[in-house]
């Protein structure tokens, strides 16, 4: 017991120790979108959002971790919500999509971790939604997983998440400012060739378009010819995959979180969910054969939300009207492109297994690029 308590402890130091320390994208001016941004620029400036880390930064090859996201800090089991997944490219293992698919809505906390994990997180996240108050004749969960493979800087074999990593990360999940970066399930990703991470952004729309928030949450671990607010960082940085068809490639996976508190329903959340693609698009991103790209999106909407059980045989909702959506898919599109950035300007340089080294994002070169081309602000 004490043993675990010690871990637990380590576990949570070595988060706050890789929390972010770097800027983010709009602190050395780059401005992407034309919306304004939420008080954090974060996913959890959806009310009620709260988001959590288990970071483990251990020897020298262990660089892997969890990364915990609840739409709301009930009994989300008792009290489910809207949900829709949208498949981008399918290599890849997202555990529980298709309950979600199926009927619509969300019963557990969204964890992210790497590949070989995800076993053990549907594990936790069933023992933890067992044991909550209320929950005490229920007999079918369906966690809802995903993963990115981290396996060039962590000993991924080791199997090293275990089941109390990824109940922590839901039990520190908090609301306000979100650690990126080398973080969580960003521990040990690499993106475009570059150090990737954890990394979230978000919009408010103004209330002449319903005063909506939509935030966005990203794993990044995949390749492409690397973008910035338009400028071809990757090109002129002669670092992108398939350069001169030698051995860079451009396999690996992304995560995408989409949160409102729009009135929206699975099926418009699909739409908006099919429009986080277009924002990793926008950052050079192929969705390559070996690239498990999935989004996740769901509404905290209350009116919206699904009771386990109820006496009632109907449920009547207020949803956004189709002709209303067009905002929300703009907000979505700039919110995952600028979650996607920050997830690189965050993350620091890293060894892991087999002393590999990835490098962290040459910012100095990166601004002075955009100074070139004209895309700070």
């Amino acid at each position: 017991m004490r043993l675990t308590i010690l871990l637990i402890l380590m576990v949570a130091l070595a988060t706050q120790a890789w929390a972010q320390n770097k800027k983010r994208a709009r602190e050395h001016g780059v401005k992407i979108g034309v919306l304004p941004t939420g008080k954090y620029n974060a996913i959890t400036d959806v009310k009620g959002v709260k988001v959590g880390h288990t970071t483990l930064v251990q020897q020298n090859d262990i660089r892997t971790g969890v990364t915990a996201i609840l739409p709301h800090d009930g009994n989300i089991f008792q009290s489910k919500v809207p949900a829709a997944v949208y498949v981008g490219n399918g290599f890849g293992k997202l555990a529980g999509s298709t309950q979600v698919q199926e009927l619509g809505n969300l019963e557990t906390p969204i964890i992210l971790t790497n590949t070989l994990g995800v076993s053990t997180a549907m594990n936790a996240v069933v023992g933890y939604t067992l044991q909550q108050a209320g929950n005490e004749n229920v007999q079918s969960v369906n966690a809802l997983v995903g993963e990115t493979n981290d396996g060039f800087l962590n000993d991924i074999r080791g199997r090293h998440v275990k089941e109390e990593h990824v109940v922590e990360a839901i039990k520190q999940a908090k609301d306000g400012a979100v650690a990126e970066g080398n973080v969580g399930a960003g521990t040990g990703t690499v993106c475009f060739g570059f150090k990737g991470g954890v990394g979230t952004s978000s919009r408010q729309l103004p209330a002449s378009l319903g005063g909506y928030t939509v935030g966005v949450l990203v794993q990044t671990n995949y390749g492409g010819v690397l973008q910035v607010n338009g400028v071809p960082v990757g090109e002129e940085l002669s670092q992108f995959s398939f350069r001169q068809q030698i051995t860079e490639k451009a396999d690996g996976s992304c995560m995408i979180v989409v949160a409102t508190d729009a009135p929206v329903d699975a099926r418009n959340l699909e739409r908006m969910a099919k429009r986080a693609m277009m924002g990793l698009a926008k950052t050079g991103g192929i969705a390559s054969n070996g690239s498990g790209d999935y989004v996740i999106a769901f509404s905290t909407d209350p009116g919206l939300r699904v009771p386990y059980t109820s006496d009632n045989k109907t449920q009547t909702v207020t949803l956004l009207r189709n002709d209303e959506m067009s905002p929300l898919f703009m907000a979505v599109i700039e919110a995952a492109e600028e979650a996607i950035i920050n997830s690189l300007f965050t993350a620091e340089t890293m060894q892991g297994k087999d002393n590999r080294t990835v490098e962290a994002l040459p910012l100095d070169k990166v601004l002075k690029l955009m100074k070139k081309h004209h895309a700070l602000k």
